[in-house]
């Protein structure tokens, strides 16, 4: 369910490594749920999840900021936004009100790979002008 591929890569390493990360660890909640860990376990992951996720934005954000990228008020909105939603469902899930759902975990694959195919590709050409791990696209043989 949380494959990561090329498509995803922005081709900055530190910040493909992260994104690598925060698939990794969906991958492993959705394994987790899947073979009917408990409540504590899961837990646990949601946790580490909701934390990495905010190392990340923090990251991509100070990347922004330091290019002067002209979209970070409206990527910074759309990390925001993530971190309510999974904040108030990982509350909700920790007091009994929500369980793991299989919805929940679509719902956070989806984003990764919208906000990442979509918002994070729009910073590239901006942050590859300075960003000394920006590796380039590579060309593809056939």
């Amino acid at each position: 369910m949380f494959e990561w591929s090329n498509d995803y890569s922005v081709q900055i390493v530190g910040i493909d490594a992260q994104h690598r990360n925060l698939f990794a660890i969906g991958h492993e909640l959705h394994a987790a749920m899947a073979s009917g860990h408990g409540k504590a376990v899961l837990a646990k992951i949601l946790d580490r999840l909701v934390q990495y996720t905010a190392v990340h934005f923090a990251h991509e954000e100070r990347l922004m900021r330091l290019n002067d990228y002209p979209g970070l008020a409206a990527h910074k909105a759309e990390h925001d936004s993530l971190t309510t939603q999974v904040l108030k469902f990982q509350a909700d899930y920790a007091s009994g009100r929500a369980a793991m759902t299989v919805q929940l975990l679509t719902f956070l694959k989806d984003w990764l790979e919208k906000h990442i195919k979509g918002s994070d590709m729009r910073y590239v050409p901006c942050l590859s002008k300075s960003e000394p791990q920006f590796v380039g696209r590579r060309s593809q043989t056939y």
